[in-house]
């Protein structure tokens, strides 16, 4: 299975120094192509639904962008391709709009199975930036500020190979 996970730069060089990406209290959060989402979506396209996770995990990484200030305001998700096995989600919130595709990764999970790396390029750290800021507002209804979120996205995530992910976090 495919899953996306959101990230920050920092925690994409830990992963990548460990050799591996390490499970927080309750498992590592990600994004994949769940009931919920294939419904919420209604498409059977399979690389639209990919997209849409991807899309989703981009969201959450900026989430941890907002609470983390110090840090590079790039959007990091982390593809990676692991067993059916080591992923759960709650079906009670399959269509609860925060939680569209949001699975759990049981367990570390060696880098090697990651699959790529889609980040912000440079020219978007300063949508993403204001974008992050404005998260809070936008959260409680300001429109001004869910224009300013919709702004970051607007900039595609590029793909990266794995192979580059050491030249990406130095």
């Amino acid at each position: 299975m495919r899953v996306y996970v959101p990230l920050t730069f920092p925690a994409l060089r830990d992963a990548h120094r460990a050799g591996e990406l390490a499970p927080e209290r309750g498992g590592t959060v990600a994004y994949a192509v769940t009931p919920g989402l294939r419904e919420w979506y209604l498409s059977d396209d399979s690389e639209e639904l990919e997209y849409a996770a991807l899309n989703r995990a981009a969201q959450a990484s900026l989430r941890l962008l907002a609470v983390r200030p110090e840090v590079s305001r790039r959007r990091v998700v982390l593809a990676l391709d692991v067993e059916d096995a080591v992923v759960s989600f709650d079906p009670g919130r399959g269509l609860d709009r925060e939680s569209l595709g949001e699975v759990r990764i049981e367990g570390p999970v060696p880098l090697s199975k990651a699959a790529a790396v889609h980040m912000d390029s440079g020219e978007a750290e300063a949508d993403v930036a204001a974008a992050a800021d404005a998260l809070g507002a936008a959260d409680m209804g300001d429109d001004d500020a869910r224009f300013t979120v919709d702004g970051a996205e607007d900039h595609e995530l590029l793909w990266f190979a794995t192979q580059e992910i050491p030249h990406l976090t130095d």
